[in-house]
């Protein structure tokens, strides 16, 4: 399982653009939301990678997986793009939990208010992007696992309004989570549960940290 993720760059376009990589030192079970490798199944590493806000390729699965094979990841994994410089990642921890977050606020939504005008079924928002990766100690059932990315959305919510930026996210916010894959299943992931609770502060604390500091878009600087 992880311990800190590695940063490292690729080149496009001439400039050195970062990402975040976890390579496990043993397969892990994930739930996950990201364009590549999303859903429930054993993943072999995580790769969270800065795009300029100007990124505009419609198949992001296959540009991950054109990155993992830059960075010679083998096995299946999970692949999230934010537009924010990976490396201000936010870390924070709680009796065997711990969580990553990379906190881009540029384009904050109620989850529930009205598309713009026009915009059909396209999701219209550039990218700027929550993306929380944690990791449990403990083996949660299917079910638990679902819950507890419900959790992580839910201590990200409180810790906007904690903020005061009237929003629930943006619109292409992600949340991965990773546990052991073999172990008895712990049953339940929600806020009062036993790896719930600590999920749940450790997830509210990176993103109130980190939306507390000054973020510019990296391809803004």
């Amino acid at each position: 399982m992880p311990t800190d993720p590695l940063l490292t760059y690729r080149v496009e376009d001439g400039r050195d653009v970062p990402l975040l990589v976890w390579r496990l030192d043993r397969p892990a079970l994930a739930v996950s939301s990201g364009p590549l490798g999303g859903g429930i199944g054993v993943r072999h590493w995580v790769v969270n990678a800065t795009v300029p806000m100007s990124y505009g390729r419609d198949d992001p699965d296959v540009h991950l997986g054109e990155l993992a094979d830059l960075l010679d990841l083998r096995g299946s994994g999970v692949g999230l793009l934010t537009g924010v410089d990976v490396a201000e990642v936010v870390t924070a921890g709680e009796a065997g939990v711990r969580v990553w977050a990379t906190i881009g606020l540029g384009a904050p939504i109620w989850a529930a208010a009205d598309p713009a005008p026009g915009a059909g079924h396209v999701d219209p928002w550039p990218v700027g992007t929550v993306n929380i990766v944690a990791l449990l100690p403990e083996r949660l059932s299917d079910a638990a696992l679902v819950n507890a990315v419900a959790t992580v959305t839910e201590a990200k919510a409180q810790a906007l309004r904690e903020l005061g930026l009237p929003a629930t996210g943006t619109a292409t916010d992600s949340v991965t989570l990773l546990c052991p894959p073999d172990g008895h299943p712990a049953p339940y992931g929600g806020p009062r549960s036993r790896w719930g609770a600590p999920l749940a502060r450790a997830a509210h604390r990176a993103v109130r940290d980190g939306g507390a500091r000054p973020t510019v878009p990296w391809s803004h600087r």
